[in-house]
């Protein structure tokens, strides 16, 4: 949940940055071209009040400048060489009056459309933002006004290196702003999904435990929003509940197995004597002893399971390939009449955290349901193994397996495959070994066992549990 949360406040907080330091660098870019415009136009109006008083004689031949042009000319070379910006007046028909070296009306572009408003007694509008990556240059111009009428214009053409540097480092600043804020918020949103996800962590570890057996597990104050400890809150009730009810079904289960035995013991006895009284081979009475024993056998696997799952779970240091090597000994003989081989595979320190008579119980279920349904001639291997954090048995038969759906209700109670009616069994056997399983933290699995066959692992922690 948080690598689906974290990411979504991440991109909205990423967001909310650009959209505040975006218009921040349109304006710092626009603050410092206006400043540039502002200076030139500053600079263009006095060149303009010098060019107002600057007379022409055109009598003589030599055509001679008075005192106040050459001092204008002199201020423009010196404005140039100063500070790298070419201006000039020219006459409305774009003949200098004077002007910077090598300098003229441009034909077209910006320069020429700043010259020709100018020549309607305006100055110019502002222009175009010139952008960091743009290599273009900045044009003013100011009319010069001689008794109400446009004698010349003032142009200026202003390199735009220096602006654009500065709007870049300007916007290096707000980048970096920008980077520094998104790892503060990005730090907050850690803190803040942690926060509001600690609760949900603990739930959903108490939820598997719960899920796993261990009913005895509750989630304990972890903070978090209000909403999110209420609701622990309510999964604790819930959890109690639910406890209760098992507990009273378990109960309910082991007091009616108990009590039900002694009157099933009493009928079994009477129909034994009742046999004793009725020809030998009575088909009828051999078909209701038979229901009976199956009756008791019933009872007595639901008392295991009620017994398995309220049990708690004695759990040590256990060498699983001891334990495993053990029970195939005991089973041999059984194995051996039936027809059926019976081997082991065992591994060196293959131990497990676990309650050892459970384990063996459980064994014990899966071992008698592998040599049930193998027919005589075939095999039942028994291996044990370990691998990181937990230890397997694995115990695969040659009988005819389960189909894919079968598999699935596998374990369920009561459940037998519509196959194998006729084998017998009460359907708890599977049913009490992961209730014996699961009070430990293992689990049993069940899968085919290629070319066909039933393969059951049962896996077990190597480690203790913590908490």
């Amino acid at each position: 949940m948080r690598t689906r949360l974290l990411p979504l406040l991440i991109v909205l907080m990423a967001g909310v940055l650009l959209a505040l330091g975006v218009p921040l660098a349109v304006s710092l870019a626009n603050g410092h071209q206006q400043q540039v415009v502002v200076d030139r136009i500053d600079d263009t109006a006095r060149f303009a009040g010098l060019a107002q008083y600057v007379t022409h004689d055109d009598a003589s031949e030599s055509t001679r400048r008075d005192e106040r042009q050459v001092t204008l000319e002199q201020e423009l070379v010196r404005y140039n060489r100063v500070y790298g910006i070419r201006a000039g007046v020219f006459y409305r028909n774009g003949e200098s009056m004077t002007r910077a070296p090598h300098w003229r009306v441009p034909e077209s572009g910006e320069g020429r459309g700043a010259f020709e408003e100018a020549l309607y007694s305006r100055r110019s509008h502002d222009p175009p933002q010139v952008w960091p990556w743009e290599r273009k240059r900045l044009y003013v111009a100011s009319p010069v006004i001689r008794d109400g009428d446009v004698v010349a214009v003032v142009l200026t053409e202003s390199p735009t290196g220096d602006m654009r540097s500065a709007i870049l480092r300007g916007w290096l600043l707000i980048g970096a702003g920008e980077a520094v804020a998104m790892l503060v918020a990005i730090g907050a949103a850690l803190r803040l999904t942690g926060w509001v996800l600690r609760p949900v962590r603990v739930l959903d570890a108490t939820t598997h435990d719960i899920a796993t057996g261990r009913l005895k597990s509750r989630v304990a104050a972890a903070g978090g929003p209000p909403e999110l400890q209420r609701l622990a809150g309510s999964f604790n009730e819930m959890a109690d509940n639910v406890e209760d009810v098992l507990e009273q079904q378990r109960a309910f289960v082991a007091d009616a197995s108990h009590q039900l035995r002694n009157p099933l013991s009493a009928l079994l006895l009477r129909i034994e004597l009742l046999g004793l009284e009725l020809p030998e081979g009575n088909e009828e009475i051999a078909s209701v002893r038979t229901e009976g024993k199956r009756l008791a056998q019933v009872l007595d696997d639901l008392l295991d399971l009620a017994l398995a799952e309220h049990a708690p779970a004695d759990l040590g240091l256990t060498d699983i390939g001891e334990l495993a090597a053990e029970r195939v000994d005991a089973w041999r003989p059984l194995a051996d009449d039936r027809g059926v081989g019976l081997s082991f595979d065992g591994r060196a320190a293959a131990t497990a955290w676990a309650d050892g008579v459970a384990v063996s119980s459980a064994l014990d279920a899966v071992i008698d349901n592998a040599l049930k349904f193998t027919p005589r001639g075939e095999a039942v291997t028994v291996s044990v193994g370990s691998d990181g954090d937990s230890a397997t048995i694995v115990v695969a038969d040659r009988g005819p397996g389960l189909t894919d759906d079968e598999l699935v209700r596998i374990g369920d109670r009561f459940w037998r495959s519509g196959r194998h009616q006729n084998v017998k069994g009460s359907g708890l056997g599977l049913s009490i070994t992961r209730a014996l399983l699961a009070a430990g933290g293992g689990r049993v699995e069940y899968g085919h066992h290629a070319p066909h066959g039933l393969k059951v692992t049962v896996t077990l922690p190597r480690m203790a549990p913590t908490g």
